[in-house]
């Protein structure tokens, strides 16, 4: 695989396989990008497109980054959400759906978490120590992965491996018939 400054230097060209690889490199960090920001499927897709076609543009008028693709890809994404919210808070659209739906769960909705809740406990309860550990202070505390080894003395490989092999642990633990 070719670096980014390859890749840039093939894209200034409009080197199809080069926007091709940038495209099948950043599309899904983007994608989870925005839809941290953006709580709708189609409405990421479409920002997300609207990132790449503004590299397109940005690469024909010759401004588009000389080094940093990653972070530049990033930080017009960051526009993109910014500019969409911006132009919604200006001429909110609001369905008739919308207005209707009310905004508080049902008794069966509540009652349907409060199980899921549980069996997420149950299912907690059968990982390792240093699994429940690693998952608390990744997702309880938002703890970034280096601060996480730091804190329990292990690489930054081995917390990643912890928690990727806990959370695989846990959809297998959660699947249905699982523990039934």
């Amino acid at each position: 695989m070719l670096d980014d400054a390859e890749l840039l230097r093939r894209a200034y060209e409009l080197d199809t396989d080069a926007l091709a690889a940038i495209h099948d490199a950043y599309y899904r960090p983007i994608y989870r990008y925005i839809a941290f920001r953006v709580d709708d499927h189609h409405l990421c897709e479409d920002l997300v497109s609207e990132v790449f076609t503004r590299l397109l543009t940005a690469l024909r008028e010759r401004k588009a980054p000389q080094t940093s693709l990653r972070g530049w890809l990033f930080g017009v994404a960051s526009n993109v959400v910014s500019d969409h919210f911006r132009r919604n808070y200006r001429n909110p659209h609001t369905t008739l759906d919308e207005k209707m739906v009310s905004r508080e769960p049902s008794p069966d909705e509540l009652a349907e978490r409060a199980v899921m809740n549980e069996e997420l406990r149950r299912a907690i309860n059968q990982l390792t120590d240093d699994q429940r550990h690693v998952l608390a202070l990744r997702f309880g505390q938002r703890m970034p992965i280096q601060e996480v080894a730091r804190l329990l003395g292990k690489t930054e490989g081995a917390v990643k491996q912890l928690q990727l092999r806990a959370l695989a642990n846990l959809a297998r633990l959660m699947a249905p018939g699982v523990g039934e």
